[in-house]
C-alpha cells in the first residue's frame, strides 16, 4: 500500500478537501482567498496532503506572486518537487518572484537540467546573472548566500541623487533589511558604509564619500557558514557586504539567511545521525522512494551487525556454561554505545564549529580518555555491583565491571576520534560515524565479557 493509498482520518472540512474541492471548480479568486486565509504551518500541511498534478494546478491558479508566497512556506524539498514539475516558463515566473536568497537555493537543490530550463525562461537578465553566480558558490558559503539586491552608491554622488534613486527604486528593496547603502569606487570596490537613517539628515549638496563611514566590516565570498554564525553572534548587524578577492562589492549576506542556512545544517545532520542519508524526506514522497533512501543505510547495517554478532558464535560454549552473561552482554554493549555517542556528538559538533580540526586528534584523545576512564569506572562499579548482588558471585561482578569499564574507554576514544579520522578523509562525519562506532562497541563489548569469561570459567561455574 502506497502513503497516497494509506487510509486517513481527518475532519471533514479539513484543508486539503476544501483546496481539492475549489482545484475542481477551477476558481482561482476562491482558491487565492482559501490558502491566504490559512497560516504557514496551515498551508505546508495541507499541500503535502495534496496529489502531485494538483499541486502543479493550485500554483497555476494562484498565479506568479501568490505562488511564491506560497512556496516560501513550504519545506524546500516540497517546493524543488512542484518547481520541478511546473512547465519551466510557468516555473521561472514564480521564481522571480521569491526573495534572491529563496529562490537561489531552492534552483541549486534541483536537477542540473531542471533548473538550467527555468533559468532560460527568466526575463530579467540580471536576475538571471545573479542566480548563476549563487550558483557557482559553496552553498554555505558567503557567495553562496548573499543576494545581490542592495543598496550602493558611488563616492563622487551627492546625497540628493542618492534619495532620488533610492525614492525611485524603492519597490526593488521592498523585501529586504536595508538599514545601510554600501558605497563603492568607481571599479567598485567596496570602500564605506551609509546609515540610510543619516541620509535625510545631510545637506542634499554633500558628497557620498563626505559623509560614509570608511572601510567597513567585511566578508569574502568564501567566508564558511561558521564564520558568518560567529560574526553574526558578535556583532548586531542585519547584514554584511561581501566582496571578490579583489575587494569588488558582490552582494550583501543577511542575519536572517545565515541562520535559515545554520538551522537547515543542524537538521540535515540530526537527520544523518538518524539513518536518513539521502537528505530530506518526508511522508508525501513516492512509497518505493522512501523505502529505497532508508535501505540504503540499514542494508550495510545488517552486515557489521553481523560481524558483531560472530563474536557471540565465537564463544558459544562460554555463554552456554555461565547463561547469566546473556543478560549483561547487551547492557554493556548499550552503555558503551551511549557513551561512545556522546563523544561523537561532542566532535561533529566541534569540528562545525571550527574549534577543532582533523589534526588535533591527540588533544581529542586526551580529554575524551580522560572522560572514559572517570565514567567507565563509576559505571563499571554499578554494573559490577549489580551482577555480584544477583548472582552472589563475585566473579560474575568483576568480569562485567572490568568489560563495561573498558568498552566505555575505547567507545568514548572512538567517539571522539572517528569523525576527525572521517573529517580527514573527505567523509561526512554525521553520515559514518554512528555505524562504525555502533559496530566497534558492540564486537569489543562482546569479545571482553566473553574472553575475561573463559579466563576464570571455573571460578564463573
Amino acid at each position: 500500500m502506497t502513503d497516497a493509498e494509506a487510509p486517513e482520518t481527518h475532519a471533514a472540512d479539513a484543508p486539503w478537501d476544501k483546496i481539492s474541492d475549489l482545484l475542481a471548480d477551477e476558481d482561482s479568486g476562491e482558491i487565492r482567498a482559501f490558502i491566504l486565509s490559512l497560516g504557514a504551518d496551515e498551508q505546508r500541511r495541507a499541500v503535502s496532503r495534496l496529489e502531485p498534478v494538483q499541486r502543479e494546478r493550485l500554483v497555476q491558479l494562484l498565479g506568479p506572486d501568490d505562488a511564491a508566497d506560497l512556496l516560501e512556506h513550504l519545506v524546500p524539498q516540497q517546493a524543488v518537487e512542484i518547481l520541478e514539475d511546473l512547465p519551466p516558463e510557468v516555473a521561472a515566473d514564480v521564481v522571480e518572484e521569491l526573495p534572491e536568497d529563496v529562490g537561489g537555493e531552492l534552483l541549486r537543490e534541483m536537477e542540473d537540467e531542471e533548473s538550467s530550463a527555468i533559468l532560460n525562461e527568466i526575463d530579467d537578465a540580471e536576475d538571471t546573472a545573479a542566480f548563476k553566480e549563487r550558483l557557482e558558490y559553496d552553498p554555505k558559503s558567503a557567495g553562496g548566500l548573499m543576494v545581490h539586491h542592495y543598496l550602493a552608491f558611488k563616492e563622487e554622488e551627492d546625497i540628493g541623487s542618492v534619495l532620488r534613486r533610492m525614492g525611485e527604486e524603492a519597490a526593488d528593496y521592498d523585501d529586504q533589511e536595508a538599514q545601510y547603502a554600501y558605497v563603492v569606487d568607481s571599479a567598485g570596490r567596496l570602500t564605506g558604509v551609509l546609515p540610510v537613517r543619516d541620509l535625510v539628515r545631510t545637506s542634499w549638496k554633500r558628497r557620498v564619500r563626505e559623509v560614509m563611514i570608511p572601510s567597513p566590516l567585511s566578508v569574502t565570498t568564501e567566508a564558511s557558514l561558521q564564520e558568518l554564525g560567529r560574526l553574526f553572534d558578535e556583532k548586531a548587524f542585519f547584514g554584511f557586504p561581501v566582496v571578490d578577492p579583489r575587494g569588488v562589492l558582490a552582494g550583501v549576506v543577511s542575519r536572517s539567511t545565515v541562520r535559515r542556512a545554520l538551522r537547515d545544517e543542524q537538521t540535515a545532520t540530526f537527520l544523518k545521525l538518524s539513518g536518513i542519508i539521502s537528505g530530506e524526506e518526508l511522508r508525501s514522497m513516492p512509497f518505493w522512494s522512501r523505502c529505497f533512501r532508508r535501505l540504503t543505510w540499514l542494508g550495510p547495517n545488517i552486515i557489521l551487525n553481523l560481524i558483531a554478532a560472530s563474536v557471540i558464535a565465537a564463544f558459544e560454549g562460554t555463554l552456554q556454561a555461565v547463561i547469566a552473561l546473556a543478560v549483561f552482554l547487551p547492557i554493556v554493549s548499550d552503555m558503551s554505545g551511549c557513551s561512545g555517542n556522546q563523544a561523537v556528538a561532542v566532535s561533529i559538533r566541534e569540528l562545525t564549529l571550527g574549534v577543532i580540526r582533523p589534526r588535533d586528534f591527540l588533544r581529542v584523545a586526551f580529554k575524551e580518555g580522560s572522560v572514559g576512564i572517570v565514567n567507565g569506572f563509576i559505571l563499571g562499579i554499578l554494573l559490577g555491583a549489580a551482577a555480584f548482588l544477583w548472582k552472589g558471585n563475585l566473579f560474575l561482578g568483576l568480569v562485567v565491571a572490568a568489560a563495561l569499564s573498558l568498552n566505555t574507554i575505547l567507545s568514548v576514544l572512538l567517539g571522539g576520534l572517528v569523525p576527525l579520522g572521517l573529517k580527514r578523509a573527505g567523509v561526512d562525519p554525521a553520515l559514518a560515524s554512528g555505524p562504525i562506532l555502533t559496530t566497534c562497541t558492540d564486537m569489543c563489548g562482546f569479545f571482553l565479557v566473553l574472553s575475561l569469561a573463559s579466563a576464570c570459567l571455573a571460578q564463573l561455574g
